[in-house]
């Protein structure tokens, strides 16, 4: 879903449409300036679909916003059962947002075990929106519920709306030739219907979403919309929702462009596809599935018209193993996988670090040791990508801050692997990866251009006066080696694992020739053209910096927006390159008495800083898997600022 933003003149425009959709049947319309809402569910009951159908109308709208998709590992947990619940949690506002919100105003709970789950984080006066038919005796049972929720007196605090979504859904769809069991899958789309109606949300993009969804299945698209027009038409109708409310197109001032909602996988995906064309090389991928990343590889298999090659292989090592060989023969080369699967990947990037070719390694952490928590975010992998290799291999590293961001991480990563002839780690996570906020879509002209040079002919004279082709005789700038296309006339070289001369690239055993090779390649990172890390702070007078990297990006600067506006002096900086560090990091930490770093890890950036520049920074930690909360940054913060 695209939108255009021209100008805050516009914006007017579109606020005063959303006046005009206000539904006729609505005693009161109140205007919020933003609103949390959580759908929760079983896994098969469609609470991401849901989400992400009223995150895209919700965008369309204008409002800015942020998600937070959270689902189980399981393909299909047991129904009904609190380790299968489902959710998607969704923040849109009328301003800049960050988070995708501590606690949801809005809770759509479609059974009891979902309503157990999250009731925990539901502030008390929130609405609760709760499916009355499922439940049941038994249903309550199995999540410990020893009497009803509904009647007992536990929900006292919170507006909460008994709705029979299952028998309204199977009522709407009376005239259609479905079973009942097949009738109840649409519930979802009944209650994205009566949430629309209550947000005034577009409905335009759903129904043709569904139509097109289903195009091979008339009759189920028409169930579907049938559905979801019934829920509209109960909120407009019924006495129990006497309330709408409405939350404005964003107001804050939008670069002028189009717009539209973006996952970090898919931004990832794309600008994996704009580095190869503004490269001019083919893009390949090689990867085995794993959670959070296959969505790339599923991304990626749609773009061959764009010269996109992917290959899904049988294990993690024989898809880093096919993109180095792709990137041997002059292709932009990925693989992309999860914390496990660098482990596994391990030997072939310390084998790219000894060839000296460009290949990107995207990892998008999740929670860990072993398999962990595939579904769960977490920041734990960074040491493993600085250090997780046998012997010196250095890589670059870099990491995105927020789903949208996705984008020109992947194209900084490439830029760098291209130019300085290397592997390079991204570090997304499960947050960003599944996490969704508008993008602006950018110019041509304003992307980087990434074309290289290969090597054209011999660029080195023996003593004998023979031309030949030095693999390794280096760019006096970059320090990277020439990039030869296999099968060129005059540019036959030996490549391998083992260790290289200098310049000529034939096997060396030679302990001072290991030593320069290895303080050469050490020195290629080092030298790396990274920006100066930018310091956030308006008064130039805190005594308090919160150093971060990563998705923790938006919970930290809601955090300090917080405490600004409370009148706290404090700055914040955050860091996109991790290896290199930019080259002021060490002037900037030292600029402020204390330094506090949180992170989703027992405190791995930390420890870097620590050890690098004798700082004693302060850790934050949480390793629960999921981001942080904006008030709870909040309060940590104001301890350290008051000591």
């Amino acid at each position: 879903m695209t939108s255009k933003v021209s100008s805050p003149a516009e914006q007017a425009d579109e606020a005063v449409v959303g006046e005009q959709r206000r539904p006729p049947g609505a005693k009161d319309v109140r205007r919020l300036d933003r609103v949390i809402i959580r759908f929760a569910g079983d896994s098969g009951d469609g609470m991401q679909l849901t989400g992400d159908r009223f995150t895209s109308e919700t965008a369309s709208f204008g409002n800015d916003l942020s998600t937070l998709p959270n689902f189980p590992a399981e393909i299909r947990a047991p129904a009904g059962t609190l380790p299968g619940v489902s959710s998607f949690q969704l923040h849109f506002a009328d301003h800049d947002i960050l988070t995708p919100g501590d606690a949801p105003n809005v809770l759509v709970a479609m059974n009891p075990a979902a309503l157990k789950a999250n009731i925990a984080d539901v502030p008390r006066g929130a609405e609760i929106i709760v499916n009355t038919d499922e439940f049941t005796k038994r249903a309550m049972q199995k999540v410990g519920y020893a009497a009803s929720p509904l009647e007992d007196g536990s929900l006292d605090g919170y507006n909460v709306h008994p709705v029979p979504l299952t028998t309204m859904t199977v009522e709407a769809l009376k005239d259609f030739e479905l079973s009942r069991k097949e009738a109840e899958r649409s519930k979802n789309m009944f209650a994205l219907g009566l949430l629309s109606w209550m947000y005034h949300r577009p409905t335009e993009g759903t129904e043709k979403f569904l139509r097109t969804k289903f195009a091979k299945k008339p009759e189920i698209a028409e169930a579907n919309l049938a559905a979801f027009r019934a829920g509209w038409n109960f909120g407009e109708t019924t006495e129990d929702f006497a309330v709408s409310y409405e939350v404005a197109p964003a107001s804050k001032t939008f670069p002028t462009g189009t717009y539209r909602n973006i996952s970090g996988n898919l931004a990832l995906s794309y600008g994996l596809v704009a580095a190869s064309r503004q490269a001019d090389l083919p893009l390949y991928l090689g990867s085995y599935p794993i959670t959070p990343a296959s969505d790339i590889l599923h991304e990626l298999s749609k773009h061959k018209n764009f010269g996109v090659r992917t290959f899904q292989a049988e294990d993690e090592i024989a898809g880093i193993g096919a993109a180095l060989g792709a990137a041997f023969g002059g292709s932009l080369a990925v693989t992309t996988t999860s914390g496990p699967g660098v482990a596994l990947k391990s030997e072939t990037i310390g084998l790219a670090v000894s060839l000296e070719l460009p290949l990107l390694v995207i990892d998008i952490q999740r929670g860990g040791p072993s398999t962990g928590l595939p579904t769960k975010t977490e920041q734990a992998d960074l040491l493993q990508a600085m250090y997780g290799r046998n012997g010196e291999a250095p890589v670059p590293i870099v990491a995105p801050r927020t789903p949208a961001d996705c984008f020109d991480a992947a194209m900084e990563a490439a830029r760098i692997a291209l130019t300085y002839r290397t592997p390079v780690l991204l570090l997304s996570d499960g947050y960003l990866a599944n996490g969704s906020e508008p993008w602006r879509i950018p110019e041509l002209d304003e992307l980087p251009d990434l074309r290289v040079q290969f090597a054209q002919g011999p660029n080195h004279t023996l003593d004998d006066g023979t031309e030949v082709f030095w693999p390794y005789k280096r760019d006096a700038g970059t320090l990277a080696r020439p990039w030869a296309i296999p099968g060129t006339p005059g540019l036959e070289h030996r490549i391998g694992g083992i260790e290289k001369q200098d310049g000529s690239g034939n096997i060396s055993y030679d302990p001072a020739n290991h030593d320069f090779m290895v303080r050469t390649r050490q020195a290629k990172i080092d030298g790396i053209d990274v920006p100066d890390l930018e310091v956030d702070d308006p008064t130039d007078s805190a005594r308090t910096l919160v150093l971060g990297w990563g998705s923790t990006y938006g919970p930290i600067t809601a955090a300090v927006r917080r405490l600004r506006t409370a009148g706290e002096r404090i700055a914040q900086a955050h860091l996109r390159h991790l290896n290199p560090f930019p080259r002021n990091l060490e002037s900037v930490l030292k600029r402020y008495d204390k330094v506090v770093i949180p992170e989703m890890n027992l405190g791995q950036l930390a420890t870097l800083v620590r050890a690098r520049y004798l700082v004693d920074a302060h850790s934050y930690n949480q390793v629960n898997g999921m981001p942080f909360k904006a008030e709870q940054l909040a309060t940590a913060l104001k301890e350290a600022i008051d000591g």
